[in-house]
């Protein structure tokens, strides 16, 4: 077919459906309404990936743990491009007393004023406050705080296992709760000049700018450092997460899929009256020596033409509607206030790509192709002279 006779069969396609100017509009609402709802609620599940990412990294453990970095190692070595910010933290373990009550811990030793700047553990508080670095304090969870029966402002003894110096006294900052095991039992905080002894390594929580990958990263710094350096990445770290991200797309999917099976379904039968309200000008054009193959192919011309121009608004109306509540976001934390993966915030900021702004019109298009084989089937069995005298 020469490219004269497909602009021809394509304006035909366009008049036909110009000249039903109500049925088309109807047709077309369908599409409208599902792409722009799918586009929607495509984008807001990808801002519930963000949040949970976000909550779960922006917490304590950052996007990307290093551990077993030489004590040498300065922190700055490893502010390659891409990375917001590193935390250096040391870790030793040894027993938290208060009289007879004793808790076997990790200590974590930290800098204060740049936790507060990067993380948000400090938001977790439930009495007294966050550390600072002019005070010999501890932060400590609330399951310690109950188990070594303290408060803000009660006194605790740590003791570094194979530390050669004396036990520290620590004066209880803050109690903290997470809601994540791993944060609220076994560990506490305090300034990391207040330690002990000194190690030979330190750990690393490496934050990093926004879209960056955390493999590039870790890429380099193996290519950097000695073997003996070990970096992973939240996913490495968080595979529950990750796996409940795959979950989130795979439920959208079928979401997706369901929603066009029934559009595609109602555009069939819809177009299929469409076809019939039309069927004696489809006689006369077979009469004239239109082939089956033409036929069939100003049916799917007319689906398709009809299928981009509702998916052209319904992809404006999805797309507005993402930029609208991606400025003020969705507060859903009356939902997400004893989940884990939303401990620091429960606003969701919808967010297009390229799943959620292509997929939904792509399956659109797909499905109303499939809708297009009953009509086209119709036309296409039938012989001119039966729909003439039908007629």
């Amino acid at each position: 077919m020469s490219f004269k006779q497909r602009i021809f069969w394509i304006r035909t396609g366009f008049c036909f459906l110009w000249r039903s100017g109500r049925s088309t509009a109807v047709l077309s609402l369908m599409v409208v309404v599902a792409v722009a709802a799918l586009i929607f609620l495509s984008s807001l599940a990808v801002g519930v990936t963000d949040a949970m990412i976000r909550n779960s990294v922006g917490l304590y453990a950052g996007h990307i743990s290093g551990f077993n970095l030489p004590f040498a190692l300065k922190p700055e070595r490893l502010h390659v491009s891409g990375v917001a910010r590193v935390l250096k933290r040391i870790v030793i373990p040894g027993i938290l007393k208060n009289a007879d009550r004793i808790a076997t811990i990790d200590m974590i030793g930290v800098d204060p004023t740049e936790e507060l700047k990067a993380t948000a553990i400090g938001k977790k508080t439930v009495s007294g406050r966050y550390l600072t670095n002019d005070t010999a304090s501890v932060f400590l969870s609330r399951v310690l705080a109950v188990k070594l029966d303290v408060h803000p402002g009660s006194t605790l003894r740590f003791d570094g296992v194979g530390s050669d110096q004396s036990a520290i006294e620590l004066k209880v900052a803050g109690v903290y709760k997470t809601g994540i095991d791993h944060l609220d039992r076994g560990i506490a905080f305090c300034p990391r000049q207040l330690l002990p002894q000194k190690p030979q390594s330190w750990s690393a929580a490496i934050f990093l700018e926004d879209g960056v990958a955390p493999e590039a990263i870790i890429t380099h710094y193996r290519r950097m450092l000695k073997k003996t350096a070990v970096f992973k990445s939240w996913q490495e770290m968080m595979p529950d997460l990750q796996q409940l991200i795959e979950l989130n797309y795979v439920s959208m999917g079928i979401v997706m899929v369901l929603v066009f099976g029934v559009v595609s379904l109602g555009i069939a039968c819809a177009f299929v009256i469409f076809i019939l309200k039309n069927l004696r000008e489809y006689g006369i054009m077979k009469a004239m020596g239109v082939t089956r193959p033409e036929m069939t192919l100003l049916i799917l011309i007319e689906v398709i033409l009809l299928n981009l121009a509702a998916c052209g608004i319904g992809v404006g109306g999805g797309v507005l509607a993402v930029v609208l509540f991606s400025r003020t976001g969705i507060d859903l934390t009356a939902f997400t206030s004893y989940n884990r993966y939303f401990a620091v915030s429960g606003v969701i900021f919808p967010r297009l790509n390229c799943y959620s702004l292509f997929f939904p019109p792509a399956l659109a298009l797909f499905g109303s192709l499939a809708a297009a084989i009953w009509p086209a089937a119709i036309v296409a069995r039938k012989k001119a002279a039966d729909i003439l005298g039908i007629v």
